[in-house]
């Protein structure tokens, strides 16, 4: 992989795009091809097929995607499957058509069952049911891994999938209505400290477990996987039962602990309340992550870290101007 490689960062503006951007310039590569969905509609076959006709990309990264809490998966269903199916088929076909060297897709670690055995090994996608909340999405997603293995077993593509755990940092969805957890947080403790409120409500009972991954630690190991020799990266698509990995840090703590860490950092002095008529989603997502350690990679950075890094980045770039 050549400094001028040509790169396709899909979904560049997001949360996960934007950290890639950041890595891949950080690390010197000049050539990253963007395009912001104004200007290419993703889910569309036509435009996307004439956008990698024209580009040619050497390597790309998947990055690009509908997502949302349990409200906005809960509300739009169909929009969270479709949109997703669509995208995913779209840039991997269009990837192979046209002699895309490797491509990592970037999934999520709904895609394991709701009873998952915890920590969640690759090999337990598809041993049981999903949780009912982000099923749309999930099985989107698991349609993405089936599609790069389908498409390497056919056509010998080299396309590979990664598996996120809970991802927070910069450029992530504030808005109340659509976020996840973490930064929809994050927005509630800085709105109740300047209105001097006296609670801050959380949805469920706090107690599911959940286990938080900085978005520059993803990009990271996005980056460690697509830099891997050849024989490491072809013996991975090869010799496992499907072409992921799962990325995360390997430990856990519930949602309380974790408000209580967000209340912290953002200064707030009232109390949590919960909401136990609110619902808590599945009461465990932790990942294993021994294959990704075997590899080489770990996470650097700290929950506390990260998220005190995030606060500050949301106070320099006024991101909850007009919230409050």
């Amino acid at each position: 992989m050549e400094k001028t490689s040509k790169i396709y960062i899909a979904g560049h503006d997001g949360l996960v795009g934007s950290a890639l951007v950041r890595k891949f310039t950080g690390k010197g590569f000049v050539n990253l091809i963007k395009r912001h969905h104004t200007e290419l509609d993703l889910r569309r076959q036509p435009d996307v097929e004439a956008f990698f006709e024209a580009e040619r990309p050497e390597y790309v990264v998947l990055a690009a995607a509908k997502v949302g809490g349990i409200l906005a998966n809960n509300t739009f269903p169909a929009e969270f499957i479709y949109d997703n199916l669509a995208i995913e088929l779209n840039i991997i076909h269009a990837a192979w058509k046209t002699g895309v060297k490797r491509l990592i897709f970037l999934g999520s670690s709904c895609i394991y069952p709701r009873e998952c055995p915890q920590p969640m090994k690759e090999e337990y996608l598809l041993t049981g049911p999903l949780e009912s909340t982000n099923e749309p999405y999930a099985i989107a997603k698991i349609a993405g891994i089936k599609i790069c293995q389908s498409y390497n077993r056919q056509y010998g593509t080299r396309f590979f999938a990664l598996m996120p755990t809970n991802l927070y940092g910069p450029h992530d969805n504030f808005n109340l209505e659509t976020s996840h957890v973490l930064p929809a947080l994050m927005r509630k403790f800085h709105e109740a400290k300047i209105s001097n409120a006296k609670t801050v409500t959380v949805w469920g009972t706090g107690t599911p477990r959940r286990e938080f991954l900085h978005v520059d630690d993803l990009a990271d190991a996005c980056l460690h996987i697509i830099f891997l020799e050849d024989e490491i990266y072809d013996g991975l698509i090869s010799n496992a039962a499907v072409p992921l990995v799962n990325v995360g840090c390997g430990k856990d703590q519930t949602i309380g602990e974790m408000a209580q860490i967000i209340k912290d950092v953002t200064g707030f002095t009232g109390d949590i309340v919960y909401d136990a008529e609110k619902p808590d989603g599945t009461p465990q997502k932790l990942l294993d992550v021994s294959l990704l350690t075997r590899l080489g990679w770990r996470q650097t950075i700290p929950l506390k870290q990260g998220l005190a890094d995030t606060y500050a980045w949301c106070l320099k770039n006024q991101i909850f101007r007009g919230f409050s």
